[in-house]
């Protein structure tokens, strides 16, 4: 009975492991040119943490430059990408909160047989950050 638990819950955390990997990866997005750009990168890691990075210059703004951190951990459930911040993450240089944000994971089927070229992404579709709500990040 014990090598039986002991098989299926090495099995669970195997499927769990290769399932964080295909996930897991550097997504980035990149808005304007010129006077106004905005650059956001998230880093998802294979060990359940994330590391996200907001950049926003503005010619005309005040102040020009804008540069936000934020860190926690991630957890994800079939499509679905969980982030949530411990409250020891928020300090004074990552000070987003990422507590009830929820992003999709979108990538091509396997079983998708046709030519058309879909990028791996994610897409926030909810957020306590309400600019980050509805934004997509391309995979790197």
């Amino acid at each position: 009975m014990k090598h039986i638990l002991s098989i299926l819950i090495l099995l669970f955390s195997i499927t769990l492991a290769a399932q964080s990997k295909e996930h897991s990866g550097i997504y980035t997005l990149k808005l304007g040119e010129g006077e106004h750009v905005e650059t956001t990168k998230l880093t998802l890691n294979p060990n359940g943490t994330f590391l996200f990075h907001f950049y926003d210059y503005r010619e005309k703004g005040i102040p020009k430059e804008r540069i936000k951190y934020g860190k926690g951990v991630w957890t994800s459930k079939g499509k679905l990408i969980f982030l949530s911040t411990i409250a020891k993450d928020i300090d004074e240089s990552h000070v987003l909160d990422f507590n009830n944000s929820k992003a999709r994971f979108e990538t091509k089927s396997p079983r998708d047989r046709s030519n058309r070229n879909i990028k791996t992404s994610i897409r926030f579709y909810e957020s306590d950050i309400f600019w980050m709500v509805g934004r997509t990040y391309l995979k790197e």
